[in-house]
């Protein structure tokens, strides 16, 4: 991988980490992190570069990577599911607005580009059990309409001017690091956040809802390992889908009983989320990423409970 990187939306859930994966593989000058405002996150902003950066400023965006000499784009920014939903037309002008500068300059640059897509791309039609990697497409979010946008996008830019973009779709993550920031599956972090303050959760969404969901070491190694692989392997390239387990707000609870046996789960069912959940997959079948790059996810349900909650008596 072309080694000068700038990562957009550095200081949200995924960015903080993976600014910090990325400074330990290819050393902390090499990785420059953006974001719309600079956040107190030492160990982002003080660490290496920081710039200020609004993705949706074309100009901003072009002479930032002309100043770092920047070779590869880790494009993060984006407003989330829930969010979106109560904000629409922000969603539509940073997700898909901040893409397209994000590929013009990575076409006039000649850089690598990378972008998250989600199990947000699908919809109440899609397949909901191991859903294949290609199938039928009609979210009901504009969270979702624009990760379908995005994963297009993406592949005509690579078909029709040679960009070497690549991506994954991710499910719910699940970090210590850094708190979620407006999404259907932010609860699967809340769960242990509660677990270790109070030993009980009140769940916003339903009882038997099933969703993808990975620990967030597990993201960024499937990131990294897919920039690096072979790009002549590489046949969907923008939107593989990567799995690890498959959980509904229950699975969580009872393994952090294995852990802590008097935990307590309740709901309070949020409409909103809750409709948004139903219409995401159970479960994504992944054998084109363990195919195309040797994908394989590291954390099941249970270690990462354990590594959730030993982390969490830590911190707080």
């Amino acid at each position: 991988m072309k080694t000068k990187i700038l990562v957009t939306g550095a200081l949200g859930q995924i960015g903080t980490e993976l600014v910090m994966l990325l400074r330990k593989i290819y050393g902390d000058d090499q990785v420059v992190a953006s974001d719309l405002v600079k956040k107190d996150i030492p160990q982002v902003v003080e660490a290496g570069p920081f710039a200020v950066l609004d993705v949706t400023d074309a100009r901003a965006m072009a002479e930032l990577v002309e100043r770092e000499q920047i070779q590869t784009v880790y494009h993060l920014a984006a407003i989330l599911s829930a969010i979106g939903e109560n904000q629409p037309q922000l969603a539509w002008q940073v997700n898909m607005g901040g893409l397209f500068n994000a590929l013009e300059v990575a076409r006039e640059k000649k850089l690598a580009l990378f972008t998250p897509s989600s199990i947000a791309c699908f919809g109440p039609s899609t397949p909901p059990d191991q859903t294949p990697q290609d199938t039928i497409q009609r979210p009901n979010t504009v969270y979702g309409v624009t990760k379908v946008a995005g994963e297009l996008l993406c592949d005509y830019y690579h078909e029709r001017f040679g960009v070497d973009t690549r991506g994954v779709r991710l499910p719910g993550l699940i970090s210590h690091e850094t708190l979620p920031g407006g999404g259907t599956t932010d609860y699967a972090v809340h769960i242990y956040y509660e677990a270790i303050k109070q030993n009980r959760y009140t769940s916003f969404i339903a009882e038997g809802t099933k969703m993808d969901m990975m620990y967030m070491s597990d993201a960024l190694k499937a990131f990294v390992d897919l920039m690096e692989a072979d790009p002549s392997k590489l046949v969907h390239r923008n939107a593989f889908n990567i799995a690890a387990m498959s959980v509904a707000p229950e699975d969580i609870a009872a393994s952090i009983r294995k852990f802590q046996p008097d935990f307590v789960l309740d709901y309070d069912v949020d409409p909103v989320r809750q409709a948004i959940a139903e219409s995401w997959p159970n479960s994504l079948d992944d054998s084109a990423a363990r195919e195309e790059w040797n994908w394989q996810a590291d954390y099941d349900l249970d270690r990462m409970t354990e590594t959730m909650l030993e982390a969490l008596r830590k911190k707080l």
